[in-house]
């Protein structure tokens, strides 16, 4: 009706005028496609692949960078405490002047949390900074302590972690997820979870999707060890360490059921290295 519409106001001089306001007779008109006119406006490249051609990036494309698979001990350092009633993924990663950069994972992950928490991206920053000091073979003094004082044993792993009443309330934005971990993030630590899209985002992401109470309430700085990481994955239920000015303070994280190709997600540290597993690659 919308176009007869137009057709009418149309065939009126520009007036508007409906459908059912102008007499005329219907003719079927003879038609025949022509299909190169299309052909020549577009390129074709189905099964025409170059392999051998470099693939050529923008200048605000970027690759993903690595992510590493879940370790056998997580070293967790709060980069953010947010005790609002609910967060939202606009709160997270705002919408708006970062759309352009949605190609770019380092660049939007400069957004997050601007609105909300400004000094997290410095924080977080500065904790992936640790974990590749590590690998380097220079663990910082704060998490040797540590070490020591939960008496972890063999491989660990450090990352930043947000504590939040309730995240990810509002759209199904993925890059509320992902820029945590582009940043070197490896879990969320919440009341719940406000939506279950925002936390298969988490998993996705390699992110671990913890539930904590907040018993002892978290602080900026705090690092907390989870030996063991991957038992909670399998029983839902892990007893943490919360690390705070030489102290240790036992917390209860706890998490709800996953999948079996969920836990192979989070093993993995990422839903690309799962999907690479699963190629060879």
């Amino acid at each position: 009706m919308d176009a007869r519409s137009i057709a009418a106001t149309a065939a009126n001089g520009g007036f508007l005028t409906g459908a059912d306001e102008i007499e005329y007779t219907y003719r079927q008109e003879d038609f025949s496609y022509d299909g190169e006119v299309y052909k020549n406006r577009v390129t074709d490249c189905f099964g025409k692949a170059e392999e051998s051609f470099p693939l050529k990036y923008g200048p605000n494309i970027a690759d993903w960078p690595e992510m590493p698979r879940l370790p056998k001990n997580l070293l967790m350092k709060v980069a953010a405490v947010i005790n609002d009633p609910v967060t939202t993924t606009d709160e997270l990663i705002p919408s708006g002047e970062t759309s352009s950069y949605r190609s770019n994972p380092l660049r939007l992950a400069e957004f997050t949390l601007s609105r909300k928490r400004p000094d997290y991206v410095a924080n977080a920053k500065a904790i992936h900074a640790e974990e590749l000091a590590r690998r380097e073979g220079e663990m910082p003094t704060d998490y040797q302590e540590a070490v020591r004082l939960t008496e972890t044993k063999g491989e660990v792993g450090i990352g930043s972690v947000i504590y939040a009443v309730k995240p990810g309330d509002g759209s199904a934005r993925e890059q509320a997820a992902s820029c945590q971990r582009v940043l070197g993030g490896v879990a969320n630590l919440a009341g719940e979870y406000a939506t279950k899209r925002y936390r298969s985002n988490l998993i996705n992401w390699g992110m671990l999707p913890y539930l904590y109470d907040n018993a002892v309430p978290l602080e900026v700085g705090d690092i907390i060890v989870v030996q063991n990481a991957s038992n909670v994955l399998h029983e839902g239920k892990c007893q943490a360490k919360l690390v705070r000015a030489g102290r240790v303070t036992e917390i209860t994280l706890t998490m709800d059921k996953l999948t079996e190709e969920e836990k192979a997600i989070v093993q993995a540290g990422c839903l690309i290295n799962r999907n690479k597993e699963r190629k060879g690659l």
